[in-house]
């Protein structure tokens, strides 16, 4: 599925925003040490204007495909800023090798590409490509967990088979193994190492990866493809052709408050953990007002995935993602 919306933004810096379970660790994990190896990387990597290109790139890619994991970025501490953006542009690659390939074979390409790159990125000898080569410095700088990166790239590929997703638990793993993976990360970049901020991470990656299904039905809707589980649309008896036509019928709304209601649920659940997760955690967690922002719009639209309501962004959206930062609360 599409990480997000694809938008073209101005940038914003700090400033301009005041106007399910634990994840088990495995016992080989890979720490690179961050004074080993450095000169065994490419010569091309050291030099301060590639490392200058490289950081933009990651920042335009992320700024204009992923415009609110930009902005939840730039709230983040500084020591973790770049890291992040490393990792949300290594996502937003993955994310948009589906859509942007006309054959299968195309994209499984793609993503060995990605899968090789991981290996030789803790071999400290990263392909010369701008996001690869930052992932590699967010991974010598936070010793990042190898199986997380892994994990994402195995599931992006599983996933290029381009069908419905059977039932809801389908998707939920699917969630789990993207988007929670990748806030295991992001928790890790900020160095906070807790068993009730892994099971907040883990409903919250559910929650958006059910969320972005959502968000991207009118997408796959106009190229006459369908991916909600298709076990609630049997249940309510609405069909692909359906979604398709972009039919507003009671069933087919009743799919979607389904799916909406399952995705409140996770959101829910990740915050009754949040009187023991640390504070230091919470910027990771902060996505979580585009979640409620989403959920709240589309009640308003009576669960109409098609409403033209939600295809307008919340001019509110900086404020209230600074707001909740201010708070240090998810």
């Amino acid at each position: 599925m599409a990480a997000g919306v694809s938008v073209q933004h101005g940038l914003l810096n700090r400033t301009s925003l005041i106007y399910s379970f634990p994840r088990n660790i495995s016992p080989n994990r890979v720490c690179v040490q961050r004074t080993a190896g450095l000169q065994s990387v490419r010569r091309s990597t050291n030099t301060a204007g590639d490392a200058q290109h490289n950081e933009k790139y990651c920042l335009n890619l992320v700024r204009s495909r992923d415009y609110e994991g930009f902005l939840s970025c730039l709230l983040l501490p500084e020591e973790a800023r770049r890291s992040s953006l490393a990792l949300r542009a290594f996502n937003v690659e993955l994310a948009q090798v589906k859509d942007s390939v006309s054959q299968k074979t195309i994209g499984l390409m793609r993503m060995q590409f990605w899968k090789t790159a991981i290996e030789e990125i803790y071999k400290d000898d990263p392909p010369n490509q701008p996001v690869s080569t930052e992932l590699w410095r967010a991974v010598k700088t936070h010793c990042l967990t190898k199986r997380w990166l892994t994990r994402i790239v195995t599931e992006r590929e599983k996933d290029m088979d381009d069908r419905a997703y059977r039932n809801l638990q389908e998707l939920e793993k699917y969630s789990e193994n993207t988007q929670s993976s990748l806030l295991y990360l992001l928790l890790e970049c900020l160095g906070v190492k807790n068993v009730h901020a892994d099971h907040a991470a883990s409903h919250i990656g559910k929650a958006q990866g059910i969320v972005t299904c959502l968000r991207a039905a009118p997408y796959h809707s106009s190229r006459r493809k369908v991916y909600l589980p298709m076990d609630i649309c049997m249940l309510h008896g609405a069909s692909q052709e359906d979604f398709i036509r972009g039919s507003r019928e009671k069933n087919v709304r009743d799919v979607v408050y389904d799916i909406a209601s399952q995705a409140h649920v996770h959101l829910e659940h990740a915050r009754s953990f949040s009187h023991n997760v640390p504070a230091a955690a919470t910027p990771a967690f902060i996505q979580t007002v585009v979640l409620e922002d989403y959920l709240q719009r589309i009640r308003k639209a009576d669960f109409d995935v098609f409403h033209k309501s939600l295809l307008n962004r919340n001019p509110l959206l900086p404020f209230q993602l600074y707001l909740r930062s201010w708070k240090k609360t998810y």
